[in-house]
């Protein structure tokens, strides 16, 4: 009897020294679902709240009564649509969706959730953020970004008018001489339509001005190039080669718009890459002479015509004919240059972007 005590005081001891263990990680995993700034809730097999944090309560009901007991629909009907169509297996994804607020706020949600099985039922878990405004500031940059690249466009338009009214002037010019024509009324039109005309074309894109730039530290959006292309040039059988300085300075830039000039750089050099045996595409990012100068190499095709390479509309281009043409824009936009480098073999393209230091000595010239 003694012993049998003592393996039931050993056992019992065990017992308490795993509920202790129990207790203490139940109340580690309680302070960390506390302390996350990130909503969390877990949800029962009929779509009412078991559990909710302080960010869920404050995201989904700020003013309203605790989550607790209440129905998730009400807040995330695409969590309860997941529950009704997910019950039978464990399910384990992400998603983008509306929710709305207790207040009747409609926001957007990004959710990342799982299934489980319980001898109670099944259960959700879900940690959900609100992405509103990131979708704004999305929306103001592509909007932003439209505008520039639309005046681009404009302005590209503008000059190819500009060459047309030089020479339909030239000829109105010495037309005029021609006496029999003064008092003709269609020749005078004609003259009126070349100055409205003119006055269309008198958008003129500039070279670029400082106050488009910003500073921008090149490594990270050389790095989010990389995310960008490397899985699909991978498919495409390209090796890419990244040869980026170490401790760049920062440079004067936009940052957006740097990333879709390089993206259309990248992407000439892989149609230019589609038929050739050897595919590579090499990026070297360096400071040379006051500046740093990112160049874009490939062992494509090369380029036929390098003289009509920025003009826009060109015949035979891909799309419309002014992927170069805009990016160099963008590129002047903030007093940097794209230019192409001439190689025996390849193609190879050189964005220059003038060194924070440089545009702050001149503006405080």
């Amino acid at each position: 009897m003694i012993r049998n005590r003592r393996i039931t005081m050993l056992h019992v001891e065990e017992l308490e020294a795993q509920i202790k263990l129990r207790q203490d990680a139940e109340e580690q995993l309680r302070s960390l679902v506390e302390s996350s700034p990130a909503a969390i809730v877990t949800i029962d097999s009929t779509g009412n709240v078991l559990l909710a944090n302080e960010a869920a309560q404050h995201l989904l009901a700020p003013e309203g009564e605790p989550l607790q007991g209440r129905a998730i629909n009400s807040y995330l009907p695409a969590l309860q649509t997941v529950l009704k169509t997910q019950q039978s297996r464990v399910f384990r994804t992400t998603l983008q969706c509306t929710g709305q607020r207790s207040d009747g706020e409609v926001f957007l949600a990004g959710v990342w959730f799982s299934t489980y099985s319980t001898i109670m039922g099944s259960r959700l878990a879900a940690i959900i953020v609100d992405l509103s405004e990131d979708l704004r500031n999305r929306e103001d940059l592509s909007l932003d970004h439209l505008l520039k690249n639309s005046r681009i466009l404009m302005s590209a338009m503008a000059h190819e008018i500009r060459n047309l009214c030089g020479a339909v002037l030239v000829v109105h010019k010495n037309l005029s001489r021609v006496k029999e024509l003064e008092s003709n009324e269609d020749f005078k039109a004609l003259g009126n339509l070349i100055q409205s005309l003119e006055r269309v074309s008198a958008l003129e894109l500039g070279s670029g001005s400082d106050q488009n730039g910003e500073v921008v530290e090149l490594p990270s959006v050389l790095d989010e190039l990389r995310i960008l292309i490397e899985a699909d040039y991978r498919e495409s059988d390209i090796d890419v080669h990244w040869n980026v300085h170490e401790s760049l300075p920062l440079v004067w830039a936009d940052r957006y718009g740097l990333i879709q000039v390089f993206l259309n750089l990248a992407k000439n050099s892989r149609r230019a890459m589609v038929s050739t045996g050897t595919k590579q595409l090499r990026i070297v990012a360096r400071e040379d002479n006051g500046s740093v100068v990112i160049r874009f190499e490939d062992t494509g095709a090369g380029i036929a015509s390098p003289q009509n390479l920025f003009r826009p509309f060109q015949r035979g281009a891909e799309s419309n004919g002014l992927g170069l043409y805009v990016s160099r824009a963008i590129v002047r936009s903030f007093g940097g240059e794209l230019s192409y480098e001439p190689r025996s073999e390849g193609c190879c393209f050189a964005v220059v972007l003038p060194l924070r230091a440089t545009v702050e000595e001149v503006n405080n010239a």
